[in-house]
């Protein structure tokens, strides 16, 4: 295989190896604009300007959805955005501790969130609230996190969804355990058959876990998604200084095959899931994404993207919107009008009033609660402990008390 954005070395058979394993100015140019411009080989089926674009590999995953579907994906981008920025303006306020936005990003969230059915599993990073939402987390629950007055409280077992990874990439380590779990279980190999997807971003492919992750779903074929959310800019570092190549042709080197999508195309994203899930339903073994959106906002509230990246960039990808092409093309194809729009705005005020109410009257945990869940049963030093800290914190009260 060969191509103008790979200069690895051929197959056997096809060609001379590049010198000495370097490759040539040109290919590395193409290399690099591939990274940061999406590159001839993205997969895409709804253009930022809201056209539709056919593609006969993934058009059949896609079949079902029709004018209703695509409102609701609308909807559901609409409300996960309205959502994102309510609770980054609380966090400015004082409510929440810290807050990581997802704004951009909300195709490759949604997309590939709907895409998964009941009995798969999710392992997300930080920043996956659409995909939450998707698989049925109530969004208040993720503000606990950021609030630090929980570890999540949400049923990872119901929603199939597990809790948030903090530490960068370590999620992926864990799924590839999960699906390797599913597979021994007997839980693969027809349409009826389980799925794991992970999602990471581009910063996390430097990351070590990540590649153990890879080598061991390979070696066992696990039935795992491995779902990167290419957002440009691993907090400052921008993908070109990570990698020479797109991020998708590395799954050849682990010999599991690898795909580019618009991340801003939820149609595409959600075909593009669809397909690589129905490949790990059926024993195909694991299958790479790598979502190419772009995180229009800073990688968290602590962090002032103005330092590092151009303002022109920022709107050069305004034009590519993910919820803009939805509308233009639901507009355009008479599957809403404006009557509908102003429903789904009015609906996403309600979902962040009541958002915005919650936090503000959240209570605060008792001490206790520091306790809960950190064992599945009970456990005797643990108990002990929790015995000895209440007690010493009733000392303060008595104290006081004397006073």
């Amino acid at each position: 295989m060969s191509s103008d954005e790979q200069w690895t070395r051929p197959e056997p058979g096809e060609g001379p190896a590049v010198v000495a394993g370097q490759p040539s100015p040109e290919q590395v140019i193409a290399g690099l604009r591939a990274t940061s411009e999406g590159g001839s080989d993205l997969t895409q089926l709804l253009t930022p300007e809201g056209q539709r674009v056919h593609s006969p590999q993934f058009d059949p995953y896609v079949a079902d959805i029709d004018g209703k579907a695509l409102q609701d994906l609308y909807r559901d981008m609409v409300i996960v955005r309205r959502g994102d920025r309510e609770a980054n303006a609380m966090q400015r306020q004082g409510q929440l501790g810290i807050w990581v936005p997802l704004l951009g990003q909300e195709a490759a969230q949604v997309g590939s969130g709907r895409a998964m059915k009941p009995g798969d599993m999710a392992f997300p990073s930080y920043r996956e609230h659409g995909v939450a939402y998707t698989r049925g987390v109530d969004f208040r629950e993720l503000l606990g996190i950021f609030r630090c007055s929980d570890q999540g409280g949400w049923d990872f077992k119901k929603h199939g969804f597990h809790p948030y990874t903090i530490v960068i990439g370590n999620q992926v380590l864990n799924a590839a355990g999960y699906a390797m779990g599913q597979k021994f279980e007997g839980k693969v190999g027809d349409e009826d058959g389980q799925a794991t997807v992970t999602y990471f971003g581009d910063g996390a492919t430097s990351q070590g876990d990540v590649h153990e992750g890879f080598v061991w779903a390979a070696v066992y074929d696990a039935p795992v998604v491995f779902f990167c959310q290419n957002n440009q800019w691993a907090i400052s570092e921008p993908t070109e200084r990570q990698s020479r190549l797109p991020l998708y042709q590395r799954a050849r080197g682990y010999g599991f095959p690898g795909i580019r999508v618009d991340g801003n195309d939820v149609l595409g994203c959600l075909a593009v899931t669809r397909w690589a899930l129905e490949e790990c339903r059926h024993g195909n073994g694991p299958v790479l994404i790598e979502a190419f959106t772009y995180r229009m906002d800073a990688h968290t509230t602590t962090d002032d993207p103005t330092r590092y990246r151009l303002s022109d960039e920022l709107e050069e990808w305004k034009l590519k919107d993910p919820i803009e092409r939805v509308r233009a093309y639901l507009a355009r194809s008479g599957f809403a009008d404006q009557a509908f729009f102003d429903e789904v705005d009015a609906e996403a005020d309600r979902f962040a009033a009541e958002l915005r109410d919650y936090c503000f009257n959240m209570p605060d945990p008792p001490p206790s609660r520091i306790f809960d869940n950190v064992y599945a049963e009970g456990n005797p030093l643990l108990d002990k402990q929790r015995e000895e800290y209440l007690s010493y914190l009733a000392g303060f009260a008595e104290t006081a008390g004397g006073h």
